[in-house]
């Protein structure tokens, strides 16, 4: 069968298995890169009025806490060169921006991948990374590790959030967990997590494939993982990825916008010499907690509210001019919401 027929497919499963549920069921995509196709192609309008689906804390820019974007923006005032991911640029801290620290004059460099840091540090050999992502991303930042270039990392564990998820205000009944991060991670890793969750590749077919997975497995009163995308996902991941990581970080706790500190939940380097926050703790200290604002990006990110019930939503923030990190990545559910909100 062709994607479409498979579509119709699952969209006929889900509907018979949703039926035979017979009570409301709540299910969380972790992914940002999810949002954006459940969106785009109006997945939740087409699902069983039982079947609620929300978004979860999957975009990284968007879970980098307050303070750390304050301490970036604080070593590029000092005269720090730092370089990061576009998304990041545009993040408002509690004053400004990234964005708007190099329009002031700071050596602020936007970049696209590893390589290009390295090409920075001929002419900024002090150059400072500032790390992001989720798994997925982090065996990258060890390449500019391997070649002694600073790193401020923000790296974070997508399973740890999935468990805090959990414990939090909402009672969800499965999890749509992260295809790309799985890839690395594997099938193996969400093994303890006492609750339905399915593996999900990234088109519209392979996200209602995985919904109707994880209904059966709420159906069915199962507490387990299966992988829908057995096409990129293997069982054990990707072990020499996993190496990397184990190699230059060490899993410590660390701060999430809007769900707090998360006990070992984030990767942080293990070389003081290459550890940003050790290496200008000086300039580090000095900066203040942030303030708190107006914004209820860190609502949105434990699915607490949808982005139309931020009361800064469409008024002063838009993409164009972003009060919040959800409003500035393409993975962020407010700047989603924004393009496809229907």
């Amino acid at each position: 069968m062709n994607d479409e027929e498979l579509t119709k497919q699952h969209l006929n499963d889900i509907n018979k298995i949703a039926r035979s549920i017979k009570r409301e069921a709540t299910l969380m995509e972790i992914c940002g890169g999810h949002t954006n196709i459940i969106m785009k192609y109006g997945i939740r309008e087409i699902l069983p009025k039982n079947i609620r689906l929300i978004s979860g804390p999957g975009c990284p820019v968007c879970v980098s806490s307050q303070k750390d974007i304050d301490c970036m923006i604080e070593l590029a005032m000092q005269g720090v060169p730092v370089a990061t991911y576009g998304d990041m640029m545009r993040v408002p801290g509690s004053n400004y921006s990234l964005e708007d620290a190099r329009a002031k004059g700071c050596k602020v460099f936007e970049v696209y991948s590893a390589e290009e840091v390295l090409k920075l540090r001929k002419d900024y050999p002090h150059i400072v990374f500032f790390g992001i992502g989720f798994e997925t991303t982090a065996p990258m930042t060890t390449f500019l590790l391997e070649n002694n270039i600073c790193v401020y990392s923000v790296h974070k564990l997508v399973v740890p959030a999935i468990k805090a998820m959990l414990g939090g205000e909402i009672k969800i009944d499965g999890f749509i967990n992260p295809g790309h991060v799985s890839t690395i991670i594997g099938e193996k890793a969400y093994a303890d997590i006492k609750v339905a969750q399915a593996i999900t590749g990234f088109s519209a077919e392979r996200i209602l494939r995985g919904i109707r997975a994880l209904l059966e497995l709420i159906k069915d009163d199962k507490k387990s993982v299966v992988n829908a995308y057995p096409e990129a996902v293997h069982y054990e991941g990707n072990i020499i990825a996993q190496k990397l990581l184990n190699n230059h970080f060490k899993i410590s706790d660390s701060e999430w916008r809007g769900l707090g500190v998360i006990p070992n939940s984030g990767l942080e380097v293990r070389k003081d010499d290459l550890n940003a926050k050790i290496k200008y703790k000086n300039i580090l200290s000095k900066v203040p907690e942030p303030k708190k604002t107006a914004c209820r990006c860190g609502e949105v990110l434990k699915g607490l509210i949808e982005p139309t019930e931020c009361p800064l939503y469409r008024k002063a923030c838009t993409p164009e001019n972003p009060k919040g990190a959800c409003m500035v990545s393409e993975e962020g559910s407010c700047s989603i919401s924004y393009k496809y909100g229907r």
